[in-house]
């Protein structure tokens, strides 16, 4: 580690706070629905927009009826995503002439990008084409990380608001959320990334005459446009299968702390959006305080690791002083590798500038375990801010049981059932991922996607099925998931991760929404200082750790002890 590492790292970090700032301003405005400095261009489009649809924006729905519309949408956009992929061989803007996509693989890509996973199970350059890219798969970059947003919306509606009815309007909340908040800073940001080195082009291929006078046939396309949503809107999935390790989707360092910095902007700004929007800005303050502690300390712990190197490396010759370069791009350096992959996994990006299954034992066990605990600091758009406010009601019930208060948060008393809906929402990822990653270990089908036995094997598998449970979308790339069995049990907890998360928190937004705001007393828990900071960071310690500790025992840490035998590297 190096104080200029340390300093790249500070400046990516200080750049976040610095925009999320004003940001979070913006889209507390778009969450009440207030104009801002937009308005007077986008208001009519908008306005267009439900004209067409046939949305009174007036007209709020119970917490029920938003999850009905939400999963309406979802499921139009799988089907529409679905039959563009199958027949992509016969729709235009298909220069290379790619075949239709597999049935299984269609189905898990389609589900991914409804998530906002963008698990890719193909190589971009290879499979889809540019109509597939753009209409598809950039369109649902930007529906489905609104659709996180809105869900978030719901939820703090429920803190602000006393003895309501209503949570909002699902199409309104995603059509406020494209309009004003995705589609203005991915237009801006693509033209920075064109201007710094990204193709944007409808041109299928270019062929080049290698140094070494070998003919060579490079993919190009669309990518500046898809690059900047992939990032803002927390998605991952790249034009390339390489993702942002690949010179085209990432040219050089500037490029490399946009896409950090894109990554981390919306579910910051969102938090500190939470605070405004309930009236207290130190309630999104000290949320976002505890996120960036888990945060930074993950990046110091892959930092550290992937410095230290391998003894195994070590042993056959190898200069120790640069650490562990294996799947790394030297160009992004051992800083801002290690903040990426911590960052992507930290939020439910995906994206990656660094082969994860090549981190060591160590540097591996933070994503894997951003991962498990599902990827919440400050975690994907809306999706972070959701899953974080669920654990702090876990983290205000203990503080109400330790003292011997009724718990409350916000004003809101938090009972028998907010707390039975809390845990339904956090168990569903244990009994998702460990489930189908024990069924894996015991099926040949699955041991046959394998590339590594023993403890790094189960974590390939661990790995693969925490990033879709938390529809994240990295992976341990030493698995091969286009088979039918990956394909689909991935989809399936893609699905579990997104949808029987989410519709347990809109019920939950439900009830908070309908219950007196109750002003604080004597005996309040103060949920803005130190002391509930440090109660958010042990229930999330404590919370994973418990439900997930025999699996990462025999995954990363085994792996680590056989590496100081120099026996794995």
């Amino acid at each position: 580690m190096t104080l200029v590492g340390w300093s790249q790292i500070a400046i990516v970090l200080a750049l976040v706070i610095a925009t999320a700032i004003p940001l979070s301003g913006l889209i507390a405005n778009v969450y009440a629905g207030k104009d801002n400095f937009l308005s007077p261009v986008l208001r009519p489009v908008e306005r267009g927009f439900y004209r067409l649809a046939g949305v009174d924006e007036t007209r709020e729905q119970g917490w029920f009826i938003y999850a009905v519309a939400m999963i309406a949408f979802s499921i139009v956009g799988f089907a529409s995503l679905y039959a563009l992929q199958r027949f992509q061989n016969v729709l235009p803007l298909n220069p290379q002439g790619f075949d239709a996509v597999p049935p299984d693989l269609s189905f898990n890509t389609s589900v991914s990008f409804i998530t906002n996973t963008n698990w890719q199970n193909y190589g971009g350059e290879t499979t889809m084409s540019h109509l597939t890219q753009m209409l598809g798969l950039t369109v649902h970059n930007f529906l489905s990380a609104a659709t996180g947003l809105a869900m978030a919306f719901a939820l703090v509606r429920a803190f602000a608001r006393s003895s309501a009815t209503t949570v909002g309007n699902f199409w309104v909340d995603m059509t406020r959320v494209v309009l004003y908040v995705l589609l203005p800073i991915s237009i801006v940001f693509a033209i920075v990334f064109v201007a710094l080195g990204m193709p944007q082009t409808l041109a299928g291929s270019i062929d080049v005459t290698t140094l070494e006078g070998a003919k060579q046939t490079i993919s190009i396309g669309p990518m500046a446009s898809q690059e900047i949503i992939k990032e803002l809107g927390t998605n991952g999935g790249g034009f390339m299968n390489a993702n942002s390790a690949h010179p085209f989707e990432n040219p050089n360092a500037w490029t490399n702390m946009l896409e950090i910095w894109a990554l981390l902007l919306i579910p910051t700004a969102s938090v500190l959006a939470f605070g405004r929007a309930v009236g207290d800005f130190k309630q999104g303050r000290a949320i976002l305080i505890a996120m960036a502690i888990l945060l930074v300390v993950g990046i110091g712990v892959v930092y550290w690791a992937e410095c230290a190197g391998t003894l195994g490396v070590t042993a056959l010759g190898v200069d120790p002083s640069a650490g562990n370069l294996e799947g790394k791009e030297v160009r992004f350096g051992q800083a801002l590798s290690s903040m990426y992959a911590t960052a992507t996994t930290a939020t439910s990006t995906g994206a990656v500038n660094t082969m994860h299954d090549s981190l060591t034992p160590l540097g591996g066990l933070v994503p894997l375990f951003n991962l498990l605990a599902g990827c919440i600091w400050p975690g994907g758009v809306g999706a972070g801010l959701y899953g974080f406010l669920v654990v702090a009601i876990i983290a205000v019930f203990i503080a109400g049981l330790m003292v011997g208060r009724t718990p409350e948060y916000l004003g809101k008393k938090i009972e028998s059932r907010e707390m039975k809906l809390a845990m339904f929402a956090v168990l569903i990822y244990p009994l998702a991922v460990l489930g189908f990653s024990a069924a894996s270990v015991m099926l040949q089908t699955a041991l046959d996607s394998m590339n590594n036995a023993g403890p790094h094997g189960l974590s390939e598998i661990l790995y693969a099925y925490a990033s879709a449970n938390a529809n994240n979308g990295s992976a341990f790339a030493g698995l091969n998931g286009n088979t039918p069995w990956f394909n689909t049990t991935l989809g399936i907890v893609m699905l579990t991760g997104r949808f029987a998360y989410v519709i347990p928190v809109l019920a939950l937004a439900g009830g908070l929404a309908a219950k007196k705001k109750a002003p604080p007393s004597a005996g309040t828990f103060p949920t803005t200082g130190p002391l509930f900071v440090g109660l958010l960071i042990g229930v999330i310690v404590i919370l994973y750790l418990l439900q997930y500790f025999p699996a990462l025992a025999l995954g990363p840490v085994v792996e680590h002890f056989l590496m100081l035998g120099g026996k794995a590297f």
